[in-house]
This record gives C-alpha cells, sequence and structure tokens, in this order.
C-alpha cells in the first residue's frame, strides 16, 4: 500500500494512569458494527486519518475493490494498489452509491465528505501521463450519484483534498512548467500521480479552478479549507535546496481574501498545515532550528505556538475541532515510544495507551473531546493495531469491547474518524486476511431504535472484564 493508505494503519501511542480517579466515574456507550462490505472484490477500506470520511449526518465514505481487474495494476507508480478497480462509495441510510468517475471503468477515491453531502477526491480518467507514464488523475467533485471533474491547471493530473459545505474545493493541480523540485515536494506531500511539473494549490468554486500561487518557490498545495473560505496548506518559499532536509525552505500558509500568508515555522526551514478550523485555528507540523526534530503547531491570529511533545523529540498534530482541541501522537523521553495526545488551552495531555500496549496514535477529536485512535504494542510498521475511544473524564477503551462480534468474524484494527454524533469509522480484517471498512453506531438518545443496541452503559473497569 502506499503512504498515504498506510496512515490510519500505523500503531502508535499511550495512556496516563495518573488520572485514574477521574477515569473510574466516567461510562461509555455500547456500539452496533455495521459491515460496509465491498462492490464485490475482497477488500474495502475507509481510514485516511488526515481526510474526513464521516460527516455529522451520517453519511460515510469509503473505497471499494471490485471483481474487475485494474487495466493499470501493473504501473509501479499506481496509487489504487488492491489489484482491482476500486470505487469510492458513500453510504447513508443503510443505502451504498458507488461513486463513478466522468469516464467510467476506472478508479475513483473520495476524500472529504462535507455536511452538505458534497464529495471531493480524484479519479483516473483512462490516459497515461506522457511525462511519467503513470495514470493520469483529475480532482473531481461527487453529490447526490453526480460527477464533476474540475480540471487542471495545465499539466496531467490533480486531486481535490477537501470540500467545505457550500461547493468550495481546494487540492492540488499539476501545471505544465518543468519541476526540478518535483521529487523532493512529494516527500512531503504524497500526491496522487508521479510528479513532473510544478504542482500548485488551488481553489474550485462555481465551475472556475483558481490557482492560489506560492510562497515564492515552484510548489505548493491546499490541504483543508473551513466553513468561511479559508484556506491552509504549505508552499515553498524559494528554489535553493537545503542539506538538511532535501527541498528549498517550505512554510504552511493561510490564504483567505486573494492573498496567500506564510504562516511561518518554529525555527526550522520547514512547516506544514494539516487542517484549519471554522475559527481560523490552523494546526500542522514545523521542524525546530537545526531541522533536526518535529513539534506540532497551532497558529491562530497571527501566532504560530509550538505544542511541544510528551518529552521525546518529536510530535505531529492530526485533527482540531472547532473548540481548539487539537490531537495527534508525541513521542515520550527517549523517543523509542509515542502517546496519543490531546492538546487544549496551551496544555498536552497525555493520553496514555491500551492495556499491555507501547504506543498509541489520536487521529480524530468530536466536538464533545471525545478522542479516537490507535494502540499497539510496537511503534511504527503497518499491520491493524486496536481501536481504541478516549472520552473526557474517562479512560482510553479498546472499541472492540464496546460491540457484539460480527458473525464474519471481522476483528477491528483501526478508527479513524468520529463526528458529533459519537458515530465511529474503522477498518478491521477477516479471518481469510482480507479486509473490510466498519461503521460503528452508538446506543444512545440520537440513535433510539437501532437493531441490536444493547442501550446500558459501561464503565471502563466493567469493560476491562469483559
Amino acid at each position: 500500500m502506499k503512504r498515504r493508505t498506510l496512515l490510519c494503519l500505523l500503531p502508535l501511542l499511550s495512556l496516563v494512569g495518573s488520572n485514574s480517579r477521574i477515569y473510574a466515574q466516567a461510562t461509555y456507550h455500547h456500539y452496533v458494527a455495521i459491515d460496509m462490505g465491498t462492490l464485490g472484490g475482497p477488500s474495502s477500506e475507509g481510514c485516511v486519518p488526515d481526510c474526513r470520511y464521516l460527516n455529522n449526518h451520517s453519511a460515510v465514505i469509503f473505497r471499494s475493490e471490485t471483481t474487475n481487474p485494474d487495466p493499470f495494476a501493473s504501473n509501479s507508480s499506481n496509487v489504487f494498489d488492491m489489484g482491482n478497480l476500486e470505487y469510492a462509495v458513500i453510504w447513508q441510510n443503510a443505502t451504498a452509491i458507488q461513486l463513478n468517475p466522468l469516464v467510467p471503468g476506472y478508479n475513483t477515491f473520495a476524500q472529504w465528505v462535507s455536511d452538505s453531502g458534497l464529495i471531493a477526491g480524484l479519479a483516473e480518467n483512462g490516459q497515461i501521463d506522457p511525462l511519467t507514464t503513470s495514470p493520469e488523475t483529475v480532482a473531481t467533485l461527487w453529490y447526490q450519484g453526480f460527477a464533476w471533474t474540475l480540471g487542471t491547471l495545465g499539466g496531467a493530473s490533480s486531486a481535490a483534498q477537501a470540500v467545505n459545505n457550500v461547493g468550495q474545493v481546494v487540492g492540488a493541480a499539476a501545471t505544465a512548467v518543468a519541476d526540478p523540485n518535483a521529487d523532493g515536494f512529494g516527500n512531503y506531500y504524497v500526491p496522487w500521480w508521479s510528479v513532473a511539473t510544478e504542482q500548485h494549490a488551488f481553489l474550485w468554486q462555481a465551475g472556475f479552478l483558481f490557482d492560489l500561487g506560492t510562497l515564492g518557490g515552484t510548489d505548493s498545495v491546499a490541504v483543508a479549507i473551513n466553513q468561511s473560505g479559508q484556506v491552509a496548506g504549505y508552499s515553498l518559499l524559494n528554489t535553493p535546496v537545503n542539506a538538511s532536509t532535501g527541498i528549498p525552505a517550505m512554510h504552511a500558509f493561510l490564504w483567505q481574501n486573494g492573498t496567500m500568508s506564510d504562516l511561518g515555522s518554529l525555527g526550522g526551514t520547514v512547516s506544514q498545515a494539516a487542517l484549519i478550523n471554522d475559527s481560523g485555528q490552523v494546526i500542522g507540523t514545523s521542524t525546530l532550528a537545526g531541522d533536526q526534530t518535529t513539534h506540532s503547531f497551532i497558529w491562530q491570529n497571527g501566532t504560530m505556538t509550538d505544542m511541544g511533545t510528551l518529552g521525546g523529540d518529536n510530535s505531529t498534530a492530526i485533527w482540531i475541532n472547532n473548540a481548539g482541541q487539537a490531537v495527534g501522537y508525541a513521542q515520550l523521553a527517549g523517543d523509542a515510544t509515542s502517546h496519543a495526545f490531546l492538546w487544549q488551552n496551551g496544555t498536552m495531555t497525555d493520553l496514555g495507551t491500551l492495556t499491555g500496549d507501547a504506543c498509541s496514535e489520536a487521529y480524530g477529536v468530536n466536538s464533545g473531546g471525545q478522542v479516537v485512535g490507535d494502540s499497539g504494542s510496537a511503534c511504527g510498521g503497518h499491520p491493524f493495531k486496536r481501536g481504541f475511544l478516549w472520552q473526557p473524564g474517562g479512560a482510553m477503551v479498546d472499541v472492540s469491547t464496546l460491540y457484539p462480534p460480527l458473525a464474519n468474524g471481522w476483528t477491528l484494527g483501526g478508527i479513524c474518524c468520529i463526528n458529533d454524533l459519537g458515530e465511529m469509522l474503522g477498518t478491521g480484517t477477516l479471518p481469510n486476511g482480507d479486509y473490510h471498512a466498519v461503521f460503528l453506531v452508538p446506543c444512545d438518545s440520537n440513535h433510539p431504535n437501532v437493531a441490536g443496541c444493547d442501550y446500558t452503559t459501561v464503565t471502563p473497569s466493567a469493560v476491562a472484564q469483559q
């Protein structure tokens, strides 16, 4: 699998025992697990933590393998790597809709679903880029089964990264200008195509694709947009390559009202935005002076603040809610292990791990402060780990203890998303090694009369006994 796909499968981070007096008072709801199934092929998945695969109206997007062979599967640079053709799917109200490309028969990939039901992603157009001999992709917007191709900036490929509720879409698109920094920039932003030309951040709205430009270098990418139309991303600043990073200086940016502003760094030559919330707070990572360590940052009102670490050298922020609570993972002293963290009001809290694990990583936090992610016995690598749920006043709980086992023997691995209703999306394995995306519905007052629901609550200690 490619690096972007692996993000949700990485095993990481751990839990704090010093809060046990508070933890014992918290209760958790049971859940019902709904297997998303496939489009006929053996596998499906729905976990890419830097994307939004679950909205606040119970709509789920995921990717699924079909039974049809992929004509580009032998291409080593093809990001669609299950072997057969893959399509994005939106599932809501027990109905699955396949998201086809405008040119039927080729792979599609959804990356973001808005609360208004708009879906941003990309689709192969069936062409091969003559400069790279790789399949071309085009940024695509879907709504109620209809697809719009958003185009490129003169080059062969593009990809949409995010969309807000009013249909403004952001991402990156190739230009026609040859790019000597293409490979280096690609090590930081993993594009959905092999790169030979410059790629620029774009904003699409009302049928027009706008080049947002750069901060002075050759390349940029937009990774997120909020409901006010503020765009976050990162861009090269110049062309000289730094020996410490292998690329020119690169900084996070905020684009608004036609202007791209440099958000700076924490002292190093590289910073990257990961997400922006509706308050205009931007999170991401930045190297410190010397470019040997990387810390999470939060930027607001012109100031970039170092979130710090949990005692080690490095940390990574992944998600932020509209209340300014951010989650991710950070190394502990010695850098041998990493733990999930919750950052709020200037303080980074170690969320620990599930019992017996060494590492954990937080991928999502909702408006209620519930945090989800993975916990595992080892740090690094890509095998599926145990999905966790943490909530204020509670302990980190193994999500697989909260729902009745599925008859097909499916075993939960990662939890990458949680919405404001407490619904979660995960990926896990079947006994034969195939994997499926699964939607997890809480048995609470927001979800009455759900078949198979146990509406009693449990404490973390009771869950541990189970």
